[in-house]
């Protein structure tokens, strides 16, 4: 069975109001749907960290994220993260502010994780930055996920 990494942004969108915004909307309402019907395809994990930023801000929006992750294991935490997440950082131009997605995207590297799900199109789901990301990895010899919305997982066969 494939292994999923769920990325803060799907929590997110997932305890979300409704946004007035139609592409957002239109987001979520494919989040949702994923989550409704095509997430037990799959071996879902998460990690430390993913419940950290989830638990940041507003109290009712935590409370309606967590719920969401409370069946999701979190992924231990290797040795090599910091390392392989700084060369990340440096690689792939993730300012400090967004230092996190680096970790993120180490996890599922370093765990073998099949597809990183997340709706972050800046530092994670970008064509241009996952071309380097697997010259990168091959280059290393590490494993590359498959990162992607769930708009194109949901698609999957």
């Amino acid at each position: 069975m494939d292994t999923v990494y769920i990325e803060t942004t799907i929590p997110s969108y997932l305890g979300a109001y409704p946004s007035k915004q139609v592409v957002m909307a239109h987001h979520q309402k494919l989040t949702q749907a994923w989550w409704k019907t095509e997430r037990s395809r799959y071996r879902l994990y998460t990690s430390f960290l993913v419940r950290a930023e989830a638990s940041r801000g507003d109290p009712g929006a935590v409370a309606r994220r967590l719920p969401f992750l409370d069946d999701i294991p979190d992924l231990d935490v290797p040795a090599e993260t910091d390392r392989l997440s700084q060369s990340l950082i440096k690689l792939l131009q993730i300012p400090l502010k967004a230092e996190a997605d680096a970790t993120h995207l180490a996890l599922a590297i370093l765990h073998r994780i099949t597809y990183l799900l997340t709706w972050n199109c800046t530092h994670l789901a970008n064509p241009v930055l996952q071309k380097e990301l697997i010259d990168f990895c091959q280059y290393h010899r590490l494993h590359v996920p498959v990162i992607c919305t769930p708009e194109l997982l949901l698609s999957a066969p």
